[in-house]
């Protein structure tokens, strides 16, 4: 399991991934204030292990994810979705993920053809303005990181808290 700081733009543009022992997995390098809304993901040690910024040209928010420099997924959001928010993970391949769920309440399921792989839940923290994600053995957790981390910003910029 990891934590994330909920609205992290309202703490500033850096911060850190931690698992649930508190020990510090990711940092995180916002350059939220530049045009494309990037991130830069850093190991412990500071080397640049991912980014996610977003398309500037495309109809529907739109967020790339490379990983080691290499294009990993893009996360889109879907157009219609009445009573939920539903993203797409476009991964290379056959095996695209799905986010959906109430994002704003930041409760929201990953899945592989219909197979819960992730979990995002505030309820499971005590800890004020964070929430966990718990992601199943296996799986990418790089990958499923910085597909919540491209869905807050774009939460954020959905909100027009930064605009």
């Amino acid at each position: 399991m990891y934590v994330i700081k909920e609205r992290f733009f309202d703490l500033g543009d850096d911060f850190d991934v931690v698992d649930d022992h508190g020990r510090k997995v990711l940092h995180v390098d916002g350059k939220v204030l530049s045009l494309r809304d990037r991130l830069v993901i850093e190991d412990p040690s500071g080397h640049e292990v991912a980014s996610v910024w977003r398309k500037l040209v495309s109809l529907r928010p739109t967020y790339r994810i490379e990983i080691g420099g290499e294009e990993a997924a893009e996360v889109t959001k879907k157009l219609f979705t009445p009573f939920r928010d539903k993203f797409t993970i476009d991964v290379p391949g056959p095996d695209d993920l799905e986010m959906s769920g109430n994002l704003f309440d930041h409760e929201f399921t990953v899945e592989r053809g219909g197979r819960e792989v992730a979990a995002v839940s505030k309820r499971w923290l005590s800890i004020r303005d964070s929430y966990a994600v718990n992601i199943a053995e296996g799986e990418n957790h790089l990958l499923i990181l910085c597909a919540v981390l491209a869905l807050e910003l774009a939460l954020q910029r959905e909100k027009g808290d930064r605009d």
